[in-house]
């Protein structure tokens, strides 16, 4: 049975746009406002990429993980996690404490100066956010965001 045909749930293909041209713009948006917290970031004398920025970020939100979670929360590529870690950590803006009773694992946390330089990156995501939407009204930037929610979730 074609669940397309029978599922309300199922779009039908989308006329006259191809999935190429779909995929290609969502990366094209993920890398314009890469590029664009980078500027801001370093206009403001902050030397952080986007995947340092969002270790930062994450950690202050959810607090202490493994590297593996953070990869995970990020959507890190997880052999490239130690190298970010180790340049956080380098600066002084985390550091690993071994996990009790697993003398294999290390939690990463946010050391003092990582949380207060995180707090300062939340006015760089604000304005990263407000520079990327600007062209839509309160309304349809709800609506894109519940849409973009749902598109996440499908994957």
């Amino acid at each position: 049975m074609n669940r397309a045909a029978t599922s309300p749930a199922v779009a039908a293909p989308l006329a006259g746009t191809t999935t190429t041209h779909i995929c290609l713009l969502f990366r094209q948006v993920r890398d314009g406002l890469a590029r664009w917290i980078e500027q801001d970031l370093a206009s403001h004398g902050h030397e952080l990429n986007l995947s340092q920025f969002l270790v930062l970020r994450k950690l202050d939100a959810l607090g202490p993980m493994t590297a593996i979670e953070l990869s995970r929360a990020i959507d890190h590529n997880p052999g490239a996690m130690t190298r970010l870690l180790d340049q956080l950590e380098q600066r002084g803006h985390l550091r690993r404490v071994p996990v009790r009773g697993d003398r294999r694992a290390l939690r990463i946390e946010l050391t003092v100066s990582g949380a207060e330089l995180s707090r300062q990156l939340r006015a760089h995501a604000d304005r990263a956010a407000e520079h990327a939407l600007r062209t839509l009204s309160a309304a349809e930037r709800k609506q894109f965001l519940a849409l973009l929610e749902r598109v996440h979730a499908s994957l």
